[in-house]
């Protein structure tokens, strides 16, 4: 079972990791295209005010740009960590245990912009990217889409897609009847359903959180519907939509 995440725009400083390494990531087939999409963001920073335009900073971002200008020798650190933002504030992983963060690792991947998916413990640097960044002559879209698909649709077992619309953009789950993408929902007094923005990331992260700490590694979505119901967690079918899940809070 792979929990597939988005990343965040805000992320912790620092890390006593080494220099990032394409190779030594997940999904190695993807390492020339992190190559490219690393030389463009290092390309992109070296002017300033370019850089502030094509990643949509504010007067208070600026060092975003140094970051990035710094990325291919900056320290890294696991990327379950690097994010911050609510998602991660419910997922906490400062909390996990060695052997929770082991199994984070070959259970959940975090889909970067810069590197396209990564596991949980793959070594990362601080940077700034987003979705709908635009850099110099390099689509995200077109460069990741058809290649990070390929990867996704050779993963084994059950995905649960947890990522933003934007994210799926860069590279679609499989379409078959072991991958999902989750939506969460709140139901009103009146039994009608509703999205949520902040308590939709806030509760990925703490479903997120349950999967890792409660080692939940099962191979269809009814085992995960039951597993999760034992634990007062609900999740049901969207009607109409068979590939996809509502977590409802």
């Amino acid at each position: 079972m792979i929990v597939l995440l988005p990343p965040s725009e805000t992320k912790n400083d620092g890390g006593d990791g080494a220099p990032l390494d394409v190779r030594t990531l997940a999904m190695p087939r993807l390492a020339s295209r992190r190559r490219v999409v690393v030389r463009a963001v290092r390309t992109l920073a070296a002017d300033v005010d370019s850089a502030v335009a094509a990643l949509k900073l504010g007067r208070t971002q600026h060092a975003e740009v140094a970051r990035n200008r710094a990325v291919a020798r900056s320290a890294t650190m696991a990327a379950i960590d690097r994010y911050t933002g609510v998602l991660y504030e419910g997922l906490r992983a400062e909390t996990l245990t060695d052997d929770e963060r082991a199994f984070a690792h070959g259970h959940v991947l975090i889909h970067s912009a810069l590197l396209g998916p990564v596991a949980a413990l793959d070594l990362i640097p601080a940077y700034r990217l987003s979705h709908d960044s635009r850099l110099p002559e390099l689509s995200l879209r077109t460069h990741w889409n058809a290649a990070v698909s390929r990867e996704l649709a050779a993963l084994p077992g059950l995905l649960l897609d947890l990522r933003s619309e934007g994210y799926v953009a860069l590279g679609a789950a499989p379409d078959r009847g072991d991958s999902v993408y989750l939506r969460v929902l709140t139901v009103d007094t009146e039994g009608r359903r509703r999205a949520l923005n902040h308590f939709n990331k806030k509760a990925k992260g703490e479903f997120t959180r349950w999967i890792i700490t409660s080692g939940v590694d099962v191979d269809t979505v009814s085992e995960l519907t039951e597993r999760a119901a034992s634990d007062g967690w609900r999740l049901e079918p969207v009607p109409g939509r068979p590939r996809e899940l509502a977590l409802l809070v």
